[in-house]
């Protein structure tokens, strides 16, 4: 071998034992400094010859080209979700229901902390990683390879005897002490600090620049694995699985353990529970998985969760502090929400400056005013909320609040209808905060998708007069968003980021520009949700789509017509049909397709034609050649009524790997039960019947 390419080859490999040792054994074998200076000469033999360099060194951690935009990754083996209990009788209940199915009394769990960050999925071929990817849906994801190869703790190349192909699960999050110091420093030059941890590390990782996702101090932990090509022999439970991957070079929790039974895994809950606030990272719950691969495959699955694991929740963590205002907030639908403003107070490792009060008759339930000393909470660790008053926490004087009759924004009328416990604006798009929320839904991920209009580009670009609706957004050029961001500077008293030398000081600007220009091409589903309608979400907007195939028959239909589609009842039509009777949003509709926005349309698919017409299938149990989601979908294309429940109205049961109590019930009712391979001939054989 080439001499150059020895010592290439013998830095690669110090370096990569020394991550392994650091980040996996936590037993460092060098210094920083010493780590350092076998970078730099790794770094600057490959600048001098580049044809030499490895796809895997360790140099490619810095960060690559800023991407326009992430690709989507179908996951081959779906990233399900975890059911939640929240008491001991819960996990009692599911312990015992597994103790009963697999025979086995006191069942063995692998336990391990719920780590609050954001998992992922490391696809690695012939021990090299090839390609990262989000959970997304659980059926797709979003490609970050280039941000994950920034993350230390993930090897780039794997130790050992790596089989072809290895697909790991696990979490990438920003340790507390990382958090701390990011933020501090970020304090110092004037960056923009980090909420939490936790949304620090899901924001690190959808950054379009790499470069920026190698500044954020982010960690990783393998959990589970996805697919594999070979899985080495006795390798025959999660916990032998976790002990090889370590063996790997891939970082394991160090909390991981198994306990036997409930007695077993509510001790490890209420022990790593003491321990929660030391802990170097943020949790949220201890997670129990059933050991035995055997026993994981008898129980199966339920919807888009296994039956052999379970996340047990902590209560979430309460303070008090004191109410300095209430004001209202007003969401894309004119929904006024009450909001505490309060004295800011640390819950669950995040500062908490204001919390929910749901509307005005949860307000008087609590007879929360302005100075009380109030409990504050995260609900579900997420979103803060007062749960009380705090008892002799009043001063004197104090009086009910009572919901305003104008809206701050717009000085419209707030009304509340009969029946509703939400009162609204009446200003509609004339308001600029309907206005503003509607944006954010419009470009929202599962939406129109463009990517980076967040929340304050979007305030800067209503404020001053840029967009009014949303069909304007597509006819934004580069210089109105340097021109906006200009303006924005100057409000704000900060230094305008257009004064940076090069190109760099636009490439957000054309990045938003490319991303507004993609999301041209869209589907007629997504376009209905994005269009902000009541009570219209995802499930309903694509029942109207595959309904009505086109928009325009859509726009034409009464109530009558619209009640006859499934799932939709008299007070949803009525909302559709008012929204598209109304001239200003056909308006805005029309401006969208003149700007260039469209959408594929076709043929209505009812419910009551096609070769399955009538018919309810149930799918359970793992697919290969696709997910449930998109099974699912292709069999409503073609008539069927997809359930998540075998009863004896069911007509077919399509059994999957790991099929469990669904196929046991099918099979005692006597159903009709399809493997995989007949589904996919049956799809193949009708593939034009959905007008496809």
């Amino acid at each position: 071998m080439d001499p150059v390419q020895e010592r290439m080859r013998q830095l690669q490999a110090r370096i990569e034992d020394a991550n392994y040792r650091y980040y996996v054994l936590d037993d460092p074998s060098i210094t920083d400094a010493e780590w350092d200076r076998l970078l730099r000469e790794l770094q600057q033999l490959e600048a001098a010859h580049p044809e030499l360099a490895d796809t895997a060194s360790p140099t490619r951690r810095v960060g690559g080209r800023p991407a326009s935009g992430f690709a989507q990754v179908a996951h081959t083996v779906p990233m399900l979700s975890l059911g939640n209990a929240f008491s001991d009788d819960e996990v009692a209940e599911f312990v015992v229901r597994i103790g009963k199915e697999t025979g086995d009394g006191e069942p063995v769990f692998s336990v391990e902390p719920k780590l609050d960050g954001l998992a992922i999925s490391l696809r690695y071929e012939h021990g090299v990683f090839v390609r990262g990817a989000t959970r997304g849906d659980g059926s797709t994801g979003e490609d970050v390879t280039g941000n994950l190869r920034t993350v230390k703790s993930i090897p780039l190349r794997l130790r050992g005897d790596a089989p072809a192909v290895l697909e790991v699960r696990g979490e990438v999050f920003m340790p507390k002490t990382g958090f701390a110091e990011y933020n501090a420093w970020a304090l110092a030059h004037g960056e923009k600090t980090l909420a939490n941890p936790r949304n620090g590390a899901a924001g690190s990782l959808r950054q379009l620049d790499p470069a920026v996702t190698a500044k954020r101090p982010l960690a990783f932990y393998a959990y589970a694995l996805g697919e594999v090509s070979a899985l080495p022999a006795g390798i025959d439970t999660h916990s032998q699985a976790l002990a090889w991957l370590r063996s790997l070079g891939l970082p394991v929790c160090p909390e991981v353990r198994t306990a036997r039974g409930v007695a077993g895994v509510l001790a490890f809950y209420r022990e790593l529970g003491a321990r929660r606030d030391g802990l170097p990272y943020d949790i949220d719950g201890s997670v129990y998985k059933l050991d035995r691969y055997d026993q994981q495959r008898a129980m199966g699955f339920v919807s888009r969760a296994p039956r052999w694991a379970i996340a047990h929740k902590y209560p979430a963590q309460e303070e008090s502090t004191v109410v300095e205002d209430i004001e209202v907030q007003i969401g894309r639908t004119g929904a006024v929400t009450p909001v505490a403003r309060l004295v800011p107070v640390q819950v669950a490792g995040v500062v908490v400056t204001n919390a929910t009060l749901h509307n005005a008759d949860q307000v008087a339930r609590l007879d929360v005013r302005v100075g009380d000393t109030v409990i504050v909470r995260r609900a579900g660790d997420v979103i803060p909320e007062v749960v009380r008053v705090a008892d002799g926490g009043r001063p004197d004087g104090s009086r009910p609040w009572t919901m305003p009759t104008e809206c701050p924004i717009c000085g419209s009328a707030i009304e509340r209808e009969d029946g509703e416990v939400v009162a609204r604006c009446t200003g509609g798009l004339f308001c600029p905060a309907q206005r503003k929320q509607a944006l954010l839904h419009f470009a929202s991920r599962r939406a129109m998708d463009i990517e980076g209009l967040g929340e304050r580009f979007v305030d800067a670009l209503v404020e001053f007069g840029y967009v009014r609706t949303v069909a304007d957004l597509y006819l934004l050029t580069l210089a109105d968003f340097l021109e906006m961001k200009r303006r924005a500077d100057e409000r704000d008293g900060s230094t305008p980021e257009t004064v940076k030398a090069g190109k760099v000081a636009s490439k957000w600007a054309e990045n938003l520009i490319a991303a507004i220009d993609a999301s041209r091409e869209t589907a007629l589903e997504r376009m209905l949700f994005a269009l902000g309608i009541r009570d219209v979400g995802e499930s309903t907007a694509k029942t109207l789509a595959r309904h009505f195939g086109a928009l325009d028959p859509l726009m034409a239909a009464g109530e009558d017509e619209l009640r006859q589609v499934p799932d939709i009842g008299p007070v949803v039509a009525a909302r559709i049909a008012h929204f598209f009777a109304q001239p200003h949003n056909r308006e805005v509709i029309d401006a969208l397709r003149a700007n260039g926005v469209r959408w594929p349309e076709g043929p209505p698919q009812r419910a009551s034609e096609g070769p399955l017409a009538g018919v309810t299938v149930v799918l359970t149990g793992g697919l290969a050649a696709m997910s449930r989601d998109e099974a699912g979908a292709k069999l409503e294309a073609l008539g069927a009524k997809v359930s998540g429940s075998v009863s004896k109205k069911t007509g077919i049961v399509v059994a999957g790997e790991a099929a469990g109590s669904k196929l046991a019930k099918a099979q005692e009712l006597g159903l009709e039960i399809w493997d995989e391979a007949r589904l996919l001939a049956f799809l193949a054989e009708h593939a034009g019947a959905d007008g496809g």
